[in-house]
């Protein structure tokens, strides 16, 4: 991990007007003019400040015995003091912003730590040092905050690396890792990336929504959330599908959250996001190959040693290979009640896709077998989609009712009426509805003594 003092040598180099736009910029966007006549003064003053203040830490740059928390206070004060001694004149808003800002560059992660501070923002994509988009109520918007080289740019993505105790270079040049609070970070640098390195980092919310949390947000009602309850409780094996970025984790997440508290739960994730609140709990996550190639443990060997923990219920964060084959024989074989998610953009693709995995563990397996082990192990599909609006919501929960010649019969329970259009402002105004018709699987919730409301499938509610 680079050093304090490695970073503030850095930051020597690294100031000049596209980072004092960073160090002065408000949340709210502001006037690029009026930004510029600040950026003259305060850019010999940041550089002023940084060398102060390299001077003043002398030997604590590399005191192990500090912690993070600690080294930070002594920071911030520290740049508190020298600020006071200059003879530049500086609005109390002006010094947070410039305490603020080298503060980020020493300790933190530069000019994306107020972005990924801010909870209304979801993703960060750095495209380039000098391009930066975040993801905010659903939309792409882009962000007025850059790097200021490219050299700044692969220092950061150093220190997210080194964290986890990885290496990013270029025999080694896309890595994916994840940060404290546990968030996802993917990054690829040249020559992998021609434009420049780029850096896409997936929030990691500190605040799990609930069920209310997503009924209140439109992506489901009341009727389905409760069946999606029955459905969990009743131990039906769920798919959950979905493209990328759709909110397939943050649903699986609280579909989790209905299993009873006396089951004992397996997690296993390629990157630790669940957060289940119950107590027995067990979470695995995988781990790549080392520099020399060596001690890697895939998703698969974990769904395959999770069979030997004596698990009520699996939750695998995502199919994305072979592990999808284990996964259907663990549920055909006393392991119902599993869950996991797959990318797919319907769920006639989700099973379509399913194949797809299944053929990728190397075993010479006939499609139509393959197609009666899917038929025999999932009990339901719930699509979620990210609609034109920038919501997210649930557009279909479809039952599969088993295998007819080779075709595998899906009957949706309920769908997303696109029918009501959209409002003045582009919202989408359509809903989820039942379809009218009940499904075979309450036959099942009926022997499980499981309650549930019968009104939520004739669409009366």
């Amino acid at each position: 991990m680079s050093s304090l003092s490695d970073r503030l040598a850095a930051l020597r180099e690294q100031v000049d007007v596209a980072d004092v736009v960073t160090a002065t910029q408000p949340q709210a966007p502001e006037d690029d003019v009026t930004l510029r006549r600040q950026n003259d003064a305060l850019s010999g003053l940041k550089r002023r400040v940084t060398d102060e203040l390299f001077a003043r830490l002398g030997a604590r740059v590399s005191d192990s015995s500090l912690t993070d928390d600690q080294l930070s206070s002594f920071v911030r004060t520290e740049l508190g003091v020298i600020l006071e001694q200059e003879q530049t004149v500086l609005s109390a808003d002006e010094k947070k912003r410039v305490i603020r800002s080298i503060e980020d560059d020493a300790l933190g992660l530069g000019p994306i730590q107020q972005l990924l501070d801010d909870e209304s923002i979801s993703e960060i994509m750095v495209n380039a040092y000098d391009q930066i988009y975040v993801e905010r109520g659903g939309r792409l918007v882009p962000s007025p905050r850059v790097f200021t080289s490219e050299e700044h740019l692969r220092m950061v993505i150093e220190r997210i690396v080194a964290r986890v105790g990885r290496r990013i270079d270029e025999s080694s040049p896309l890595v994916d890792a994840r940060l404290v609070d546990g968030s996802r970070v993917n990054a690829v640098i040249p020559p992998l990336a021609v434009n420049g390195s780029s850096l896409t980092i997936r929030k990691f919310s500190t605040k799990p929504l609930t069920v209310k949390d997503l009924v209140g947000l439109g992506t489901m009602s009341a009727d389905v959330a409760d069946v999606l309850r029955a459905c969990v409780e009743g131990r039906l094996n769920i798919l959950v599908s979905g493209g990328t970025g759709t909110g397939k984790t943050t649903l699986l997440n609280v579909l989790s959250s209905f299993i009873p508290a006396t089951e004992r739960i397996v997690t296993i994730e390629d990157a630790v996001e669940l957060q289940l609140q119950q107590r027995h709990v067990v979470r695995l996550e995988s781990r790549p190959p080392n520099v020399e190639g060596r001690g890697e443990v895939t998703i698969r060997d974990l769904v395959r040693n999770s069979l030997r923990m004596r698990p009520d219920r699996i939750v695998v964060g995502e199919c994305r290979g072979g592990e999808a084959l284990d996964m259907l024989q663990a549920m055909n074989t006393g392991h119902d009640g599993s869950i996991s998610t797959l990318h797919a953009n319907s769920p006639r693709d989700a099973l379509a896709r399913l194949e797809t995995l299944v053929l990728m563990a190397g075993m010479d397996l006939p499609l139509r077998a393959i197609r009666e082990q899917a038929a025999s192990a999932v009990d339901l599909l719930v699509q979620i989609s990210r609609l034109r609006d920038g919501t997210r919501r649930i557009t279909s929960v479809t039952e599969v009712q088993g295998l007819e010649g080779d075709t595998i019969v899906l009957q949706d329970v309920f769908a997303f009426d696109h029918a009501a259009g959209v409002d003045a402002h582009g919202a989408v105004l359509g809903s989820l509805r039942s379809t009218g018709l009940r499904p075979r699987f309450t036959e099942r919730l009926d022997d499980f003594g499981v309650a549930y409301s019968r009104d939520a499938f004739s669409g009366r509610r």
